[in-house]
Parts: C-alpha cells; structure tokens; sequence
C-alpha cells in the first residue's frame, strides 16, 4: 500500500524550486565559473508555502 505524505501547498512564487546557482560570466583561476546561489524570498528556501499568513481586518 502507498504511503501518503501530509499535502503541504508549493509556492507560487518558485513552484517548488527555491534555490538556483547563477553564473556571473567570470571564471576562477581553475577554469570553473564563479556561481551566486539565490533562495526564493517568498518561502525562505523550503519551496513550500508559508501559512502565517492570513487576512487582517481593518477599519471600524
């Protein structure tokens, strides 16, 4: 029998992949590319959605 994992929401904003290596078009002495690695800001790296957020109410 398949075993079923806890459904938690991808994020919108990478779609589950949070973390990319972007080159900067220089190279080290030994030939490999110099790489940035960014991390989604939105769920902080995990590619899942956070739920602290909800609606606040405001006026009268």
């Amino acid at each position: 029998m398949p075993q079923h994992a806890p459904h938690r929401p991808i994020c919108r904003d990478c779609d589950g992949f949070p973390a990319v290596a972007i080159t900067t078009g220089t190279r080290h002495r030994d030939g490999t590319r110099v790489t940035v690695r960014v991390v989604c800001p939105a769920c902080r790296g995990t590619g899942h959605a956070t739920r602290t957020a909800s609606l606040a109410r405001a006026g009268r």
